[in-house]
């Protein structure tokens, strides 16, 4: 599958999905990440920020509203991300606790695999330590 044929395929997730989906994704990710000691501490004490960018972004990446981007300006998130120090095993607990909150929240195929891909690839990005 060629780019063109992902970006297309990302953007029908959110019409299969529905709002609530990604709702329930983002919350299930977050309440992993509280409880994660890796995680934790490169968080800021109140998640409440993160989880509505989240959220917000993952809506518009995968074809729902444009509201990131009419709130925040483009995403850069290896630059937005950039003053939190992420090494391997920060992404590697991330990208675990994202995979596991797909399944907890029981998105079905084919949308789990395209979430699943795109984070898988998205992730090592984010390294920057």
């Amino acid at each position: 599958m060629d780019d063109l044929e992902q970006i297309q395929q990302a953007r029908a997730v959110y019409d299969a999905l529905g709002d609530a989906t990604f709702r329930a994704l983002v919350e299930t990710f977050y309440h992993r990440v509280e409880a994660d000691p890796v995680l934790r501490p490169i968080f800021p004490a109140d998640l409440s920020e993160g989880r509505e960018k989240q959220y917000l972004f993952l809506v518009q990446y995968f074809g729902g509203p444009a509201t990131y981007t009419e709130r925040y300006g483009h995403p850069m998130l290896r630059r937005r991300h950039f003053p939190f120090a992420i090494d391997q095993a920060a992404r590697d607990a991330w990208l675990g606790h994202m995979l596991a909150a797909i399944d907890e929240v029981g998105i079905p195929e084919p949308q789990a695999a395209i979430l699943r891909d795109y984070f898988t690839r998205f992730s090592p990005m984010m390294i920057n330590r």
